[in-house]
């Protein structure tokens, strides 16, 4: 078990991609705190099948993330690998795109990290040895109509990605970002009503002609895929990769 002994947290992670990479944490013996929303007896059972601690924080807001971040190190210990993979979507053309739903996906998709990261950063120093991976996506890369404040936010976090990479490059500190293509979430099944009333498509056609029709490969990622690219990261195999925008998308952006 190559984490055994480390501290990791994964914010966004009661669900989706986030899960996925906590139960693979945990299987390589990490000592580790998810965080999110949902059931409480279904997170209450899935910290018991993992052997994690949940926390709750809201991540649009700075003080609590901080009180978190604090829980974290005073339960488990100081932190080794952070996870930054908390994250909202809402559809909507920009004249008709809420303000306050633009507000909520940079402070929970973007700034989310930078609080997180701040914090993290000088006790990776302390050990030599960290590893900060961001859950981007293509859109990190690439853009969709309809979706400004996500893909803003997605792009912004690719290039913190690379700032704080250079910033900690000598403190035995990796951080990297990977871009997932579409994956079978809560966050995209709750996007395909949206996108049905925006573009007048059934279910099928959204999910056939919108979602899969940018990705080659004609199939979701799944989110085990990406949580297995997330373990390598940690490797020490992997100490050279850092500032790396990593896509995993179906070929989506190759062309």
């Amino acid at each position: 078990m190559i984490l055994k002994g480390k501290v990791a947290l994964v914010t966004g992670s009661t669900s989706g991609i986030g899960l996925a990479i906590a139960k693979a944490l945990a299987a390589e013996g990490a000592k580790l705190m998810i965080n999110g929303f949902g059931d409480p007896a279904a997170i209450a059972r899935e910290c018991d099948e993992i052997g994690a601690i949940h926390d709750g924080a809201d991540m649009s807001k700075p003080a609590e993330i901080e009180r978190m971040m604090k829980r974290c190190t005073d339960d488990l210990g100081g932190l080794d690998v952070l996870v930054n993979n908390a994250g909202i979507q809402h559809v909507s053309p920009v004249e008709d795109f809420p303000p306050e739903k633009w507000d909520a996906i940079i402070a929970i998709n973007l700034s989310s990290a930078f609080h997180t990261t701040r914090l993290a950063v000088p006790g990776m120093k302390q050990k030599k040895w960290g590893r900060i991976i961001n859950t981007a996506s293509a859109h990190s890369l690439i853009a969709s109509p309809n979706k400004s404040a996500y893909v803003a936010a997605k792009h912004g976090i690719a290039g913190f990605t690379k700032t704080i990479a250079l910033e900690t490059a000598r403190d035995g500190i990796t951080v990297n970002c990977i871009s997932p293509g579409y994956v079978w979430t809560p966050l995209v099944e709750n996007q395909i009503p949206d996108t049905m009333k925006t573009r007048a498509l059934t279910r099928d056609q959204v999910i056939n002609d919108v979602l899969l029709a940018a990705q080659p490969t004609k199939q979701f990622v799944t989110p085990e895929q990406v949580a297995a690219l997330a373990i390598f990261l940690c490797r020490d195999e992997a100490a050279s990769i850092t500032g790396a925008n990593l896509s995993m998308d179906g070929g989506w952006t190759a062309a």
